[in-house]
Protein backbone atom coordinates (compact mmCIF):
# COMPACT_ATOMS: atom_id res chain seq x y z
CA UNK A 1 0.00 0.00 0.00
CA UNK A 2 2.71 2.01 0.72
CA UNK A 3 3.60 2.20 -3.03
CA UNK A 4 1.03 4.51 -3.55
CA UNK A 5 1.69 6.90 -0.31
CA UNK A 6 1.38 9.97 -2.54
CA UNK A 7 -1.83 9.98 -3.80
CA UNK A 8 -3.44 8.12 -0.36
CA UNK A 9 -1.93 10.94 1.87
CA UNK A 10 -3.53 13.33 -1.06
CA UNK A 11 -7.14 11.52 -0.39
CA UNK A 12 -6.59 11.34 3.68
CA UNK A 13 -5.82 15.28 3.39
CA UNK A 14 -9.25 15.59 1.35
CA UNK A 15 -11.01 13.55 4.11
CA UNK A 16 -12.12 11.28 1.22
CA UNK A 17 -13.18 7.74 2.53
CA UNK A 18 -11.46 4.71 0.24
CA UNK A 19 -10.75 1.31 0.73
CA UNK A 20 -7.48 -0.43 -0.19
CA UNK A 21 -6.88 -3.80 -1.57
CA UNK A 22 -2.72 -4.77 -0.44
CA UNK A 23 -1.19 -7.80 -2.03
CA UNK A 24 -0.66 -10.09 1.26
CA UNK A 25 1.12 -13.20 -0.40
CA UNK A 26 1.80 -14.40 -3.75
CA UNK A 27 2.11 -17.91 -5.24
CA UNK A 28 3.26 -19.76 -8.28
CA UNK A 29 3.25 -16.63 -11.76
CA UNK A 30 1.85 -13.71 -10.23
CA UNK A 31 3.00 -9.98 -11.40
CA UNK A 32 2.80 -8.27 -8.58
CA UNK A 33 4.17 -8.87 -5.14
CA UNK A 34 3.17 -8.47 -1.46
CA UNK A 35 2.55 -4.56 -0.64
CA UNK A 36 1.23 -4.12 -4.10
CA UNK A 37 -1.81 -2.37 -3.74
CA UNK A 38 -5.18 -0.99 -5.54
CA UNK A 39 -7.36 2.05 -3.87
CA UNK A 40 -11.17 2.63 -4.42
CA UNK A 41 -12.62 5.84 -3.08
CA UNK A 42 -16.41 6.81 -2.99
CA UNK A 43 -16.63 8.32 -6.24
CA UNK A 44 -15.51 5.12 -7.80
CA UNK A 45 -11.71 6.41 -8.60
CA UNK A 46 -9.37 3.66 -8.83
CA UNK A 47 -5.25 3.69 -8.68
CA UNK A 48 -2.82 1.23 -8.35
CA UNK A 49 -2.50 -2.44 -9.41
CA UNK A 50 -2.37 -5.81 -7.75
CA UNK A 51 -2.51 -7.98 -10.32
CA UNK A 52 -0.74 -6.32 -13.68
CA UNK A 53 -5.06 -6.72 -14.81
CA UNK A 54 -6.09 -10.03 -14.26
CA UNK A 55 -8.53 -9.65 -11.38
CA UNK A 56 -8.70 -5.67 -11.20
CA UNK A 57 -12.39 -5.47 -11.97
CA UNK A 58 -13.20 -8.27 -8.96
CA UNK A 59 -11.02 -6.16 -6.62
CA UNK A 60 -12.87 -3.34 -7.72
CA UNK A 61 -16.09 -4.73 -6.30
CA UNK A 62 -14.60 -6.18 -3.15
CA UNK A 63 -13.53 -2.52 -2.17
CA UNK A 64 -16.64 -1.23 -3.14
CA UNK A 65 -17.79 -4.01 -0.42
CA UNK A 66 -15.81 -2.97 2.10
CA UNK A 67 -16.58 0.77 1.75
CA UNK A 68 -20.19 -0.23 2.19
CA UNK A 69 -19.67 -3.02 5.36
CA UNK A 70 -17.29 -1.24 6.80
CA UNK A 71 -15.36 -4.70 7.03
CA UNK A 72 -11.88 -5.94 6.56
CA UNK A 73 -11.30 -8.90 4.46
CA UNK A 74 -8.97 -11.36 2.85
CA UNK A 75 -9.69 -12.77 -0.55
CA UNK A 76 -7.66 -15.31 -2.95
CA UNK A 77 -7.68 -15.16 -6.76
CA UNK A 78 -6.05 -17.90 -8.31
CA UNK A 79 -6.22 -19.70 -12.14
CA UNK A 80 -9.49 -20.98 -13.54
CA UNK A 81 -8.79 -24.31 -15.72
CA UNK A 82 -12.18 -24.38 -16.56
CA UNK A 83 -13.13 -20.94 -17.86
CA UNK A 84 -10.71 -19.08 -19.34
CA UNK A 85 -12.52 -15.90 -18.90
CA UNK A 86 -13.84 -16.45 -15.06
CA UNK A 87 -12.10 -14.50 -12.53
CA UNK A 88 -8.67 -15.56 -12.16
CA UNK A 89 -5.08 -15.21 -12.45
CA UNK A 90 -4.42 -16.09 -16.15
CA UNK A 91 -0.75 -16.27 -15.94
CA UNK A 92 -1.25 -19.37 -13.67
CA UNK A 93 -0.29 -18.45 -9.94
CA UNK A 94 -2.52 -17.34 -7.04
CA UNK A 95 -2.48 -13.87 -5.06
CA UNK A 96 -3.91 -13.10 -1.72
CA UNK A 97 -5.24 -9.91 -1.21
CA UNK A 98 -6.13 -8.07 2.28
CA UNK A 99 -8.84 -5.62 1.79
CA UNK A 100 -9.40 -2.58 4.24
CA UNK A 101 -11.72 -0.54 4.50
CA UNK A 102 -10.39 3.48 5.29
CA UNK A 103 -13.77 5.25 6.82
CA UNK A 104 -14.03 8.21 9.31
CA UNK A 105 -14.76 5.84 11.87
CA UNK A 106 -11.89 2.65 10.55
CA UNK A 107 -9.89 1.32 13.54
CA UNK A 108 -7.02 0.97 10.94
CA UNK A 109 -7.50 4.42 9.28
CA UNK A 110 -5.03 6.75 12.27
CA UNK A 111 -2.32 4.09 11.72
CA UNK A 112 -3.27 4.04 8.02
CA UNK A 113 -2.96 8.05 7.87
CA UNK A 114 0.69 8.06 9.63
CA UNK A 115 2.24 5.49 7.42
CA UNK A 116 0.77 7.15 4.66
CA UNK A 117 1.95 10.88 5.70
CA UNK A 118 5.25 8.98 6.82
CA UNK A 119 5.73 7.66 3.27
CA UNK A 120 5.06 10.40 1.24
CA UNK A 121 7.45 12.37 2.78
CA UNK A 122 10.23 10.12 2.61
CA UNK A 123 10.27 8.78 6.43
CA UNK A 124 11.21 5.37 7.03
CA UNK A 125 8.52 4.06 8.62
CA UNK A 126 6.92 -0.11 9.01
CA UNK A 127 3.28 -0.59 8.60
CA UNK A 128 1.67 -3.89 10.64
CA UNK A 129 -1.84 -4.51 9.60
CA UNK A 130 -3.58 -7.75 11.05
CA UNK A 131 -4.17 -9.57 7.52
CA UNK A 132 -5.30 -13.27 9.22
CA UNK A 133 -6.85 -13.69 12.70
CA UNK A 134 -9.91 -12.85 14.51
CA UNK A 135 -12.70 -10.91 12.75
CA UNK A 136 -12.54 -8.07 15.01
CA UNK A 137 -9.03 -7.63 14.11
CA UNK A 138 -8.51 -8.05 11.09
CA UNK A 139 -6.94 -4.90 9.09
CA UNK A 140 -6.22 -3.04 12.11
CA UNK A 141 -2.60 -1.79 12.18
CA UNK A 142 0.11 0.19 13.93
CA UNK A 143 2.95 2.09 12.54
CA UNK A 144 6.33 1.78 14.12
CA UNK A 145 9.41 4.09 13.40
CA UNK A 146 13.09 3.24 13.37
CA UNK A 147 13.38 5.08 17.28
CA UNK A 148 10.51 2.44 18.16
CA UNK A 149 7.61 4.60 18.64
CA UNK A 150 4.72 3.77 18.01
CA UNK A 151 1.48 4.82 16.29
CA UNK A 152 -2.08 2.69 16.39
CA UNK A 153 -2.74 -0.27 17.59
CA UNK A 154 -3.70 -3.87 16.50
CA UNK A 155 -6.63 -3.92 19.26
CA UNK A 156 -5.89 -7.00 20.96
CA UNK A 157 -3.75 -8.29 23.92
CA UNK A 158 -1.25 -5.41 25.09
CA UNK A 159 1.79 -7.83 24.48
CA UNK A 160 0.68 -8.52 20.84
CA UNK A 161 1.06 -4.73 19.93
CA UNK A 162 4.89 -4.89 21.57
CA UNK A 163 5.39 -8.16 19.60
CA UNK A 164 4.62 -6.69 16.63
CA UNK A 165 6.37 -3.42 16.97
CA UNK A 166 9.39 -5.60 17.21
CA UNK A 167 8.76 -8.10 14.48
CA UNK A 168 7.84 -4.36 12.08
CA UNK A 169 11.59 -3.21 13.79
CA UNK A 170 13.43 -6.15 12.57
CA UNK A 171 11.96 -5.86 8.91
CA UNK A 172 12.56 -1.90 8.57
CA UNK A 173 15.84 -2.34 9.33
CA UNK A 174 16.42 -4.96 6.56
CA UNK A 175 14.42 -3.06 4.46
CA UNK A 176 11.66 -5.54 4.00
CA UNK A 177 8.00 -6.20 3.53
CA UNK A 178 6.69 -9.96 5.02
CA UNK A 179 4.30 -11.26 7.17
CA UNK A 180 5.12 -12.91 10.56
CA UNK A 181 3.22 -15.35 12.27
CA UNK A 182 1.83 -15.07 15.83
CA UNK A 183 -0.32 -15.91 18.50
CA UNK A 184 -3.53 -13.23 19.45
CA UNK A 185 -1.27 -12.94 22.74
CA UNK A 186 1.89 -11.61 20.99
CA UNK A 187 4.19 -14.91 20.96
CA UNK A 188 5.40 -16.51 18.11
CA UNK A 189 3.22 -19.68 17.96
CA UNK A 190 2.12 -19.86 14.46
CA UNK A 191 -1.61 -20.79 13.37
CA UNK A 192 -2.85 -17.27 15.64
CA UNK A 193 -3.01 -15.01 13.50
CA UNK A 194 -0.74 -12.90 10.72
CA UNK A 195 0.31 -10.12 10.15
CA UNK A 196 1.51 -7.98 7.20
CA UNK A 197 4.95 -5.43 7.52
CA UNK A 198 5.13 -2.82 5.27
CA UNK A 199 8.62 -1.13 5.26
CA UNK A 200 9.18 2.56 3.70
CA UNK A 201 12.73 2.93 3.44
CA UNK A 202 14.52 5.23 1.45
CA UNK A 203 15.19 3.96 -1.78
CA UNK A 204 18.75 1.62 -2.69
CA UNK A 205 22.05 3.65 -3.82
CA UNK A 206 23.35 2.94 -7.10
CA UNK A 207 27.29 4.57 -6.90
CA UNK A 208 28.56 4.84 -10.79
CA UNK A 209 32.00 5.17 -10.93
CA UNK A 210 34.02 7.20 -13.85
CA UNK A 211 32.25 9.70 -15.63
CA UNK A 212 32.43 8.12 -19.04
CA UNK A 213 29.41 8.01 -21.73
CA UNK A 214 28.59 4.14 -20.34
CA UNK A 215 27.63 5.94 -17.05
CA UNK A 216 25.20 8.77 -18.56
CA UNK A 217 23.37 5.54 -19.80
CA UNK A 218 23.77 3.44 -16.60
CA UNK A 219 22.41 6.66 -14.68
CA UNK A 220 19.04 6.66 -16.29
CA UNK A 221 18.56 2.95 -16.36
CA UNK A 222 19.34 3.25 -12.41
CA UNK A 223 16.86 6.50 -12.17
CA UNK A 224 14.22 4.16 -14.16
CA UNK A 225 14.68 1.00 -11.49
CA UNK A 226 14.02 3.42 -8.84
CA UNK A 227 17.21 3.81 -7.56
CA UNK A 228 19.36 7.22 -5.91
CA UNK A 229 22.33 7.78 -8.45
CA UNK A 230 25.60 9.32 -7.53
CA UNK A 231 28.06 9.40 -10.22
CA UNK A 232 31.89 9.70 -9.07
CA UNK A 233 34.68 10.78 -10.58
CA UNK A 234 37.95 11.94 -10.21
CA UNK A 235 38.41 14.67 -13.01
CA UNK A 236 36.30 18.40 -12.56
CA UNK A 237 35.96 18.21 -16.12
CA UNK A 238 34.14 15.47 -16.64
CA UNK A 239 32.13 15.31 -13.54
CA UNK A 240 29.94 17.56 -14.05
CA UNK A 241 25.73 17.80 -13.31
CA UNK A 242 25.22 19.14 -16.83
CA UNK A 243 26.67 15.67 -18.57
CA UNK A 244 24.60 13.73 -16.16
CA UNK A 245 21.75 15.15 -15.53
CA UNK A 246 19.74 11.74 -14.47
CA UNK A 247 22.12 11.42 -11.46
CA UNK A 248 21.21 12.99 -8.42
CA UNK A 249 24.69 13.86 -7.05
CA UNK A 250 27.83 14.10 -9.10
CA UNK A 251 30.53 14.16 -6.78
CA UNK A 252 34.35 14.81 -7.52
CA UNK A 253 36.42 12.81 -5.44
CA UNK A 254 38.91 9.97 -6.12
CA UNK A 255 36.78 7.06 -5.94
CA UNK A 256 38.39 5.10 -3.39
CA UNK A 257 38.69 8.31 -0.96
CA UNK A 258 34.37 8.90 -1.96
CA UNK A 259 33.90 5.32 -1.04
CA UNK A 260 35.35 5.51 2.41
CA UNK A 261 33.31 8.75 3.95
CA UNK A 262 29.91 7.55 1.75
CA UNK A 263 27.47 4.87 3.46
CA UNK A 264 26.82 1.77 1.57
CA UNK A 265 23.97 -1.07 2.92
CA UNK A 266 22.85 -4.22 1.86
CA UNK A 267 20.96 -2.82 -0.91
CA UNK A 268 23.91 -0.28 -2.56
CA UNK A 269 25.02 -1.13 -5.96
CA UNK A 270 28.86 -0.21 -6.94
CA UNK A 271 29.58 0.09 -10.65
CA UNK A 272 33.07 0.47 -11.49
CA UNK A 273 33.23 2.18 -14.89
CA UNK A 274 36.50 3.43 -14.88
CA UNK A 275 38.64 0.51 -16.46
CA UNK A 276 42.20 2.13 -15.37
CA UNK A 277 43.87 0.63 -12.59
CA UNK A 278 45.01 3.92 -10.63
CA UNK A 279 41.36 3.82 -9.79
CA UNK A 280 40.06 0.52 -10.25
CA UNK A 281 42.33 -0.97 -7.45
CA UNK A 282 42.15 0.70 -4.70
CA UNK A 283 38.28 1.36 -5.28
CA UNK A 284 37.70 -2.12 -5.38
CA UNK A 285 39.92 -3.10 -2.51
CA UNK A 286 37.37 -0.66 -0.67
CA UNK A 287 34.23 -1.79 -1.90
CA UNK A 288 34.70 -5.92 -1.45
CA UNK A 289 35.33 -5.48 2.10
CA UNK A 290 31.85 -3.53 2.92
CA UNK A 291 28.51 -4.43 2.14
CA UNK A 292 27.01 -3.81 -1.23
CA UNK A 293 24.44 -5.95 -2.86
CA UNK A 294 26.36 -5.83 -6.49
CA UNK A 295 29.71 -5.01 -7.26
CA UNK A 296 30.58 -4.78 -10.69
CA UNK A 297 33.30 -3.81 -12.80
CA UNK A 298 33.70 -3.02 -16.43
CA UNK A 299 36.74 -3.54 -18.74
CA UNK A 300 38.06 -6.98 -21.21
CA UNK A 301 38.70 -10.53 -19.57
CA UNK A 302 42.28 -9.50 -19.83
CA UNK A 303 41.55 -6.20 -17.94
CA UNK A 304 39.85 -8.41 -15.32
CA UNK A 305 42.99 -10.58 -15.28
CA UNK A 306 45.38 -8.19 -14.52
CA UNK A 307 43.00 -6.67 -12.14
CA UNK A 308 42.57 -9.79 -10.28
CA UNK A 309 46.16 -10.18 -9.86
CA UNK A 310 46.94 -6.46 -8.43
CA UNK A 311 43.33 -7.14 -5.91
CA UNK A 312 45.52 -10.49 -4.74
CA UNK A 313 48.23 -8.50 -4.63
CA UNK A 314 46.34 -5.77 -2.39
CA UNK A 315 45.00 -9.48 0.40
CA UNK A 316 41.87 -9.75 -0.83
CA UNK A 317 41.04 -13.53 -0.15
CA UNK A 318 39.16 -15.92 -2.92
CA UNK A 319 36.08 -15.13 -0.69
CA UNK A 320 35.89 -11.21 -1.62
CA UNK A 321 37.06 -11.67 -5.18
CA UNK A 322 33.88 -13.97 -5.53
CA UNK A 323 31.87 -10.74 -4.79
CA UNK A 324 32.68 -9.44 -7.94
CA UNK A 325 30.83 -9.24 -11.35
CA UNK A 326 33.38 -8.78 -13.59
CA UNK A 327 33.11 -8.24 -16.69
CA UNK A 328 30.06 -6.94 -15.52
CA UNK A 329 27.02 -7.46 -17.46
CA UNK A 330 25.08 -9.86 -19.01
CA UNK A 331 25.90 -10.84 -22.74
CA UNK A 332 23.83 -9.57 -24.92
CA UNK A 333 25.76 -8.48 -27.56
CA UNK A 334 26.06 -5.09 -26.33
CA UNK A 335 27.72 -2.11 -28.32
CA UNK A 336 26.26 1.22 -27.46
CA UNK A 337 26.19 3.06 -23.90
CA UNK A 338 22.40 2.32 -24.06
CA UNK A 339 22.73 -1.26 -24.87
CA UNK A 340 25.82 -1.66 -22.55
CA UNK A 341 23.86 -0.20 -19.67
CA UNK A 342 20.98 -2.32 -20.45
CA UNK A 343 23.26 -5.75 -19.79
CA UNK A 344 24.20 -4.22 -16.49
CA UNK A 345 20.98 -3.39 -15.03
CA UNK A 346 19.75 -6.90 -15.93
CA UNK A 347 22.41 -8.15 -13.95
CA UNK A 348 21.87 -6.81 -11.42
CA UNK A 349 18.02 -7.19 -11.80
CA UNK A 350 19.04 -11.03 -11.88
CA UNK A 351 21.43 -11.19 -9.20
CA UNK A 352 18.89 -9.37 -6.37
CA UNK A 353 15.69 -11.54 -8.09
CA UNK A 354 17.78 -14.88 -8.90
CA UNK A 355 17.59 -15.01 -12.30
CA UNK A 356 19.26 -17.24 -14.77
CA UNK A 357 19.86 -14.46 -17.33
CA UNK A 358 18.68 -17.32 -20.18
CA UNK A 359 15.74 -16.50 -22.40
CA UNK A 360 12.37 -17.67 -21.24
CA UNK A 361 11.75 -19.04 -24.61
CA UNK A 362 12.00 -23.00 -24.12
CA UNK A 363 13.28 -22.81 -20.62
CA UNK A 364 11.26 -24.32 -17.59
CA UNK A 365 12.55 -22.00 -15.19
CA UNK A 366 9.71 -19.97 -13.02
CA UNK A 367 9.12 -16.62 -14.63
CA UNK A 368 8.80 -15.97 -10.85
CA UNK A 369 10.97 -17.60 -8.35
CA UNK A 370 13.11 -16.69 -5.31
CA UNK A 371 16.41 -15.93 -5.21
CA UNK A 372 18.44 -19.32 -4.49
CA UNK A 373 16.00 -21.61 -6.64
CA UNK A 374 17.48 -23.53 -8.68
CA UNK A 375 16.88 -23.41 -12.70
CA UNK A 376 15.85 -26.17 -14.49
CA UNK A 377 17.02 -27.35 -17.62
CA UNK A 378 15.23 -26.06 -21.07
CA UNK A 379 13.65 -29.24 -22.98
CA UNK A 380 15.79 -30.52 -25.77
Amino acid sequence: MLDLAGELHAWIAEGREFAVATVLAVAGSAPRGPGAALAVDRAGTVIGSVSGGCVEGAVYDLCRTALDTGAAVVERFGYSDEDAFAVGLTCGGTIDLLITPVTAGAPARTALAAALAAAAGGEPAALARVARGPAGLLGRGLLVRPDGTVEGGLGGHPELDRTAAAEACALLEAGRTGTVELSADGSHCPGGLTLLVESNVPPPRMIVFGAVDFAAALARAGKFLGYHVTVCDARPVFATPARFPDADEVVVDWPHRYLRRTGTDARTVLCVLTHDAKFDVPLLTEALRRPAAFIGAMGSRRTHEDRDRRLRAEGLTDAELARLHSPIGLDLGARTPEETALSIVAEIVATRRGGTGVPLTGSTTPIHHEPGDRPRPAVA
